[in-house]
């Protein structure tokens, strides 16, 4: 079954609504993608999947703009003098650079495996989405919440980034996982937030990037590509807004319950037919 315009509405309000909320869009999409008829495994829809998380991406650009030119203006002073090495903005600056690159390299070295229908099953899913949220609750348990955006280190950025390259198992989370990690660094739930943010943009728009050619040559096309891009960016912006103000007063334990409820879900369906 080919993947329509229909198809690409769906999907991209399902990418746009789970992609920076720790309940795993790939999950979600992959669900979504079995709900609708598609081969979840087919490489065209894969790829599909991976295009319209630019469209959540423009949305951080766009939303947190003032906050990137910053510290795109502090990396910059930080690569021409030691005095600008020394600033708060160089260091977080850093360690987003920094923790950027295991997943990059990560993904690239795996990248068939990672397409490929172990990882795409529903089974992983499952698993993963029921597996994960222990992490998430002992996260908030045992962080402290005592460092703010101020006091990041580039150790954290590289912990945060490894705990990124987890995410590439669907229904891990890629926010859950950065999140979480970022609590147990110790670092408050706003700040561990951002930061995940700012680290999906380079994961997500190379992971876009390179599965471009493969949506546009297989079964989607350039139709569904623009709309399920358009719309993911709409839907995310209003996510983004959401999910900062949610964790300024509330954990993410909240996403728990409809986690494994959903996993518990999706396993009890594979397991009946």
């Amino acid at each position: 079954m080919s993947l329509g315009l229909l198809d690409a509405l769906v999907l991209g309000v399902v990418e746009g609504l789970t992609e920076f909320l720790p309940v795993s869009s790939t999950g979600h999409l992959t669900i979504a993608e079995g709900l609708l008829g598609l081969a979840v495994d087919d490489p065209s829809v894969t790829a599909f999947t991976a295009v319209i998380q630019i469209g959540a991406i423009a949305a951080v650009l766009i939303y947190f703009a003032k906050d990137i030119a910053r510290f795109g203006r502090s990396f910059v002073a930080g690569v021409r003098s030691s005095a600008g090495r020394q600033t708060e903005d160089w260091r977080f600056t850093l360690a987003v650079v920094l923790g950027s690159l295991p997943i990059g390299v990560v993904g690239l070295l795996f990248r068939d495996v990672i397409k490929g229908p172990v990882l795409r099953s529903l089974t992983t899913v499952g698993i993963a989405l029921i597996a994960w949220s222990a992490v998430m609750v002992l996260a908030e348990r045992r962080g402290t919440q005592e460092r703010g955006e101020t006091e990041v280190t580039i150790r954290d950025g590289l912990v945060i980034g490894l705990a990124q390259c987890i995410a590439l198992v669907p229904g891990v989370s890629r926010s859950g996982a950065t999140i979480s990690a970022g609590l147990l660094r110790g670092i408050d739930r706003v700040t561990a937030t951002r930061m995940s943010f700012f680290l999906a943009v380079p994961a997500l728009t190379a992971a876009g990037a390179l599965e471009l050619p493969d949506a546009l040559g297989g079964s989607v096309g350039l139709g569904p590509v623009l709309v399920g891009t358009a719309v993911s960016f709409v839907v995310a912006y209003a996510s983004i807004a959401f999910l900062l103000k949610f964790v300024a007063s509330n954990s993410i334990s909240a996403f728990v319950p409809y986690r494994v409820a959903l996993g518990v879900a999706v396993l009890g369906v594979l397991a009946f037919t």
